[in-house]
């Protein structure tokens, strides 16, 4: 017999409003617009001396200060070889071809990511709740799957397994 337990975290205050922009197609770019994204996880593992996966509280605390971090700011993709982000103390610049935009620096977040589409933010709020569920739980779930819906019906999914 094999037994395997999940949980999922799923709350109306999960959420994060963002301005944002992709390159596709190669070498297009879309118009500057936004979503009111939210975000969930499902953990999978086994039981703890508590009899649960992971406490409730604290995965969702720590997922919430994730998307707040991203919460009415404009995402900006460092790593996109298409549009150059140049970060000053007080503003970031930002072009795309003959398009150009300024955006004060505290209005921006800049992540180490090649676009900013739902797939790779869900990639990188999974991979920053792993970080922070080894660093300050000492907790590594056999499974790790965070959804990011950009808009009813339409969401991308990461999922990370251990090996």
């Amino acid at each position: 017999m094999s037994e395997q337990f999940s949980i999922r975290v799923t709350k109306d205050y999960l959420v994060f409003c963002s301005g944002h922009f992709i390159s596709y197609e190669g070498d297009r770019c879309e118009r500057l617009h936004g979503h009111n994204y939210r975000a969930s996880v499902d953990l999978r593992g086994s039981l703890d001396t508590n009899y649960y996966v992971f406490d409730f509280i604290a995965l969702k605390n720590e997922l919430k200060k994730i998307v707040d971090e991203l919460d009415h700011r404009m995402m900006l993709p460092t790593q996109n070889r298409y549009i150059q982000v140049e970060a000053g103390p007080t503003s970031v610049h930002v072009r795309y071809r003959e398009r150009e935009w300024l955006f004060p620096r505290e209005d921006t977040v800049l992540l180490p990511i090649e676009n900013t589409t739902a797939e790779l933010l869900a990639r990188y709020i999974g991979q920053r709740l792993l970080e922070v569920l080894k660093r300050e739980y000492h907790f590594v779930p056999k499974q790790l799957c965070v959804e990011v819906e950009e808009n009813i019906g339409q969401s991308a999914f990461y999922d990370w397994r251990l090996e």
